[in-house]
């Protein structure tokens, strides 16, 4: 079960983050922000404040998504 064990906003909607499995990865979310639960995330300030929740990134207004989807839409960080 993939989990993240720490991530890092780097600019954009771009987060580095940790899997724990040891692998480091860079997921660009610009265009994975869709919904009503999403369109905050938007605001780059808001995207900005996610938190690490349980296994996954989380924000303020209940936003998440799985680490399953996060690791395989993202790229290894060089």
């Amino acid at each position: 079960m993939l989990e993240i064990k720490s991530a890092k906003y780097i600019k954009d909607y771009q987060i580095e983050l940790l899997f724990n499995n040891g692998e480091k990865k860079t997921v660009d979310l610009k265009n994975s922000l869709h919904g009503q639960m999403f369109q905050p995330l938007k605001n780059p300030a808001v995207f900005q404040s996610f938190k690490i929740k349980f296994n996954t990134i989380e924000w303020d207004n209940g936003a998440d998504f799985a680490p399953e989807y996060l690791y395989e839409i993202s790229n290894f960080t060089t």
